[in-house]
């Protein structure tokens, strides 16, 4: 078939963009700011709504085998059509609720729409169409989420100035607007449509100048669950996602409340975090391909747990800048080379299962990071004895990535 100037990959590349950036900007780094909102109008707890977060992580881990071996049979773009779909609906019943068992059910909603079409089928189908420059390539998709944090000002304006429920209302009808027509974009692997991974044709392995296209060992389920390196990923990303979570949840409560930021200028703070995690994720795209993932990443387990310290003793503007530089960039480059690590130990033919079942471990992160945030500050009064446990977590997670190695083929 004649070859187009652009690669088809990218496109996908481009969706998955789009499609980080919705959930990004809505629901992803928005919650801190509905929280400020919500704890003004109803009272409720910081671990209540904690919970709420964390609940939703629990469907993703729960959830998570289940829909990798959904989005490895039935193909991304069928469960990314169908997650945007119930992704909108969650927001315009959360536009309506006014009780803890409305919210939850609305948030549990949204959390599911919110997994079924974001980073599980987006990864899967990257991963099958790249593999020289896959971290690259997940990296640019990811900087979806990262420019989600930036378009958070926007979100905050929209709740300053309308109230949470019209807000909720407008984004559930902009997902369902935008979302949609994302995912058609969406294609599972490239040899049905004619192409090679990385858009390489027939001939081009041995061409002069070029490395041999990459040969993946591809795990059965089975076998990447008698791995080592499977358990130690999984742990050491639960770990990075302790810290994730909790800045996520309380990171604008915690500089508004403590330190006396507006919400507007909470906001901000979200977005120069995610202004250095764009960097860090194109930087980090770049160097995963180049040099040794496992090591970027210990380095970058490092300083989560620097960056947490930082704002756990913020006294002056300079330290929370500290905080955002560090842990966006710990977070960008970090991000995507989790999926580029599990692609290049356990290939890529039953990548979507293999994530789902590490999701059982890695969703005991977005759970905790939460609660262990949330109680601590409702019993101590502060975020500062929660914030050194997790920065504790997460430097030792550091050393299951160290453990990580690449495990031999099991024959």
């Amino acid at each position: 078939m004649p070859t187009p100037r652009i690669f088809y990959g990218w496109w996908i590349v481009a969706a998955g963009f789009g499609l980080e950036a919705l959930i990004g900007a809505l629901f992803f780094h928005a919650y801190g700011a509905y929280v400020v909102l919500l704890r003004e109008e109803f009272g409720w707890s910081k671990t209540m709504l904690s919970a709420a977060f964390s609940m939703a992580r629990a469907e993703s881990g729960i959830l998570g085998p289940l829909q990798g071996w959904l989005t490895d049979r039935l193909g991304p773009r069928v469960l990314i059509r169908l997650g945007m779909a119930i992704f909108g609906l969650g927001f315009l019943l959360f536009a309506a609720v006014g009780s803890p068992l409305t919210f939850f059910l609305a948030f549990f909603v949204m959390a599911v729409g919110s997994s079924l079409g974001g980073y599980l089928p987006i990864g899967v189908a990257i991963v099958a169409w790249f593999r020289r420059r896959r971290a690259l390539a997940l990296s640019m998709s990811g900087t979806g989420m990262a420019v989600g944090g930036l378009l958070v000002q926007g979100v905050a304006w929209a709740l300053t100035q309308w109230g949470w429920r019209a807000t909720a209302l407008a984004s559930g009808l902009l997902v369902l607007a935008a979302g949609i027509p994302l995912a058609q974009v969406i294609r599972h692997r490239p040899e049905p449509y004619g192409w090679r991974p990385d858009g390489e044709a027939p001939g081009d392995d041995g061409a002069p100048g070029r490395p041999a296209l990459l040969l993946e060992r591809d795990f059965t389920p089975r076998e990447a669950l008698r791995t080592a390196a499977f358990w130690h990923v999984a742990i050491g990303h639960g770990a990075a996602l302790l810290v994730v979570s909790a800045v996520l949840v309380h990171m604008v409560v915690h500089v508004t409340e403590r330190l006396g930021y507006s919400l507007q200028q909470g906001a901000g703070v979200v977005a120069l975090m995610t202004v250095t995690q764009i960097v860090g994720q194109l930087g980090g795209g770049w160097a995963g391909d180049r040099f040794s993932k496992r090591v970027l990443v210990v380095a970058c387990m490092l300083a989560h747990a620097a960056a947490l310290l930082l704002l756990a003793h913020a006294t002056a503007f300079a330290m929370v800048v500290g905080f955002a530089v560090l842990h966006g960039l710990a977070w960008g480059v970090r991000g995507p080379l989790m999926s580029a690590i599990r692609a290049d130990y356990f290939g890529s033919r039953a990548f979507g299962t293999i994530t789902g079942l590490s999701s059982m471990v890695v969703m005991l992160g977005m759970m905790g990071g939460p609660l262990i945030a949330g109680v601590l500050a409702d019993w101590t009064g502060s975020y500062v004895a929660g914030f050194h446990v997790l920065a504790a977590l997460a430097a030792g997670g550091s050393v299951s990535f160290m453990l990580a190695r690449r495990p031999r083929p099991i024959r």
